[in-house]
């Protein structure tokens, strides 16, 4: 079986390509799905609130997300520390998901930080999606509701693309003028011919 990370910046559009792997029958894991479950375990919330202050629990007992994305995106030292704390569990989650999955023929792990976080040392191949940053931009302000300068202040957390373009496999790009579904199968089926 072939890991291979998917990743791309804020906004890429890399959560779209998954699912079309997904339609063809590719097995993904969303790391980042899996790392907003984490963040509900009450160990989890015990050791935010330890650290951040009761500011962060909503009333209804769990993360309060944007208040603590507030506070984290701010300060570099808050967010390795959420990291640190939420990263063994996306793997350790990731290990028992691949043992699932084991006859496939190829499996994807798609991750908004897999550079960052140090999980691309644990695939095979790394599959980038790449979108304009003015692009991108527009897409999270619709998307998230948020003010250019908090996108700007998140996407300042991510590796630059040209970095993650030159550590990177496959490149499938996602502008106006880009069509992705040739871009996933030509892709898929490089990996398909192997077995």
């Amino acid at each position: 079986m072939i890991k291979i990370g998917l990743t791309g910046n804020m906004g890429s559009g890399k959560s779209t390509v998954a699912k079309i792997f997904n339609i063809l029958g590719v097995p993904i894991f969303y790391a980042d799905t899996e790392a907003k479950q984490i963040l509900d375990q009450q160990s989890i919330i015990n050791e935010l609130s330890y650290r951040f202050g009761n500011q962060i629990i909503h009333p209804k007992g769990v993360i309060d997300r944007k208040k603590l994305a507030s506070i984290v995106f701010q300060d570099e030292s808050s967010l390795d520390f959420l990291n640190k704390l939420i990263h063994p569990e996306v793997a350790e989650a990731f290990d028992i998901w691949l043992e699932q999955h084991k006859s496939s023929p190829y499996v994807i792990h798609e991750a908004a930080i897999l550079f960052e976080s140090g999980f691309n040392k644990f695939m095979d191949k790394i599959i980038y999606v790449y979108s304009p940053e003015s692009l991108r931009i527009d897409r999270i302000i619709k998307r998230d509701k948020l003010s250019k300068t908090d996108v700007l202040k998140r996407m300042n957390n991510q590796w630059d693309d040209q970095i993650k373009i030159k550590r990177s496999d496959h490149i499938i790009e996602n502008g106006l003028d880009n069509l992705l579904i040739p871009q996933v199968l030509k892709i898929h089926n490089h990996y398909l011919n192997k077995f």
